[in-house]
């Protein structure tokens, strides 16, 4: 995937890029299908423990909000965190040597909520500001479904914002808020099924609750240039200028920690959501 002169720029300017059609109609429905066998259980893990067989497939993916790190249960999405077409736009706006260290399959079901304010960085800390969000849309997103919404431009100073709890929890998850920050300039960010999200780490970014009676489902990976160490987690008496998180898959060039291995941390986890138990519109 070629990526033009002047969506390299507007991805520098803006902190975001929309990529049309990267993911093949094909692929998507393979993607969608494979959530469907993570969501009934069909994949050995604790945290998706098998469905019953006549519950449907849409009963079975209503469980779950996101799924966290499926490409490390399932062979086909960590094929699809190394796309060539992904990793071909992403060697051009991270660096040649690209790796991915978080998988997220966002089912996101009808009344569902969205998450507040936020910036990926302040969930994975990397050291050259490298980190780059890819948001494979296997559903049309839109407003009413509840799609992205990015504040252009606000990933260049490289601030990261505080957070705090928020109080509209009918409306977003549990997670916190950043806040600080003038939000009239967000835009919502539209897109069709098969489109590629790609967004800075420091980007300001949230979703609404799902107002649809259709899922909205997104396979997010995270990003980085591969010649950066990652801090994601500290072992006992690291240091976080040396800490380097290994569970890792390199998806373009070449690693050049290699000689350090890779370390499995487990499998995949879940975050659930009871939309009967908060206030329905």
């Amino acid at each position: 995937m070629k990526l033009s002169p002047a969506q390299i720029e507007s991805y520098r300017e803006n902190g975001f890029l929309i990529v049309q059609g990267l993911v093949r109609p094909g692929e998507v429905e393979a993607m969608r299908a494979d959530a469907v066998r993570l969501c009934r259980g069909e994949y050995p893990c604790e945290h998706l423990p098998p469905v019953p067989p006549e519950m449907s497939d849409e009963a079975a993916q209503a469980q779950y909000l996101c799924l966290h790190h499926p490409h490390r249960i399932s062979p086909f999405l960590r094929e699809m965190v190394a796309h060539p077409g992904i990793a071909d736009a992403l060697a051009q706006i991270i660096a040649p040597n690209v790796k991915c260290m978080q998988s997220m399959l966002f089912i996101k079901p009808p009344k569902f909520p969205g998450q507040a304010w936020h910036q990926d960085e302040i969930y994975i800390p990397t050291r050259d500001r490298s980190l780059t969000g890819g948001w494979v849309a296997l559903d049309d997103a839109t407003v009413e479904n509840g799609c992205l919404y990015v504040i252009p431009g606000s990933h260049r100073d490289g601030y990261l914002y505080s957070q705090h709890p928020h109080e509209n929890p009918t409306e977003f998850d549990l997670t916190p808020e950043s806040y600080g920050f003038d939000e009239s300039a967000e835009i919502p960010v539209e897109c069709s099924t098969g489109d590629v999200v790609f967004f800075n780490g420091y980007l300001l970014h949230r979703s609404r609750k799902n107002r649809s009676n259709r899922f909205r489902r997104v396979l997010v990976n995270h990003y980085m240039n591969a010649y950066s160490l990652l801090p994601w987690r500290l072992g006992e008496g690291e240091r976080p200028a040396t800490a380097d998180y290994r569970d890792i898959l390199m998806v373009a060039g070449v690693d050049p920690y290699a000689w350090k291995g890779t370390v499995s941390m487990g499998g995949a986890h879940v975050r659930r959501f009871d939309p009967k138990a908060l206030e329905t519109e």
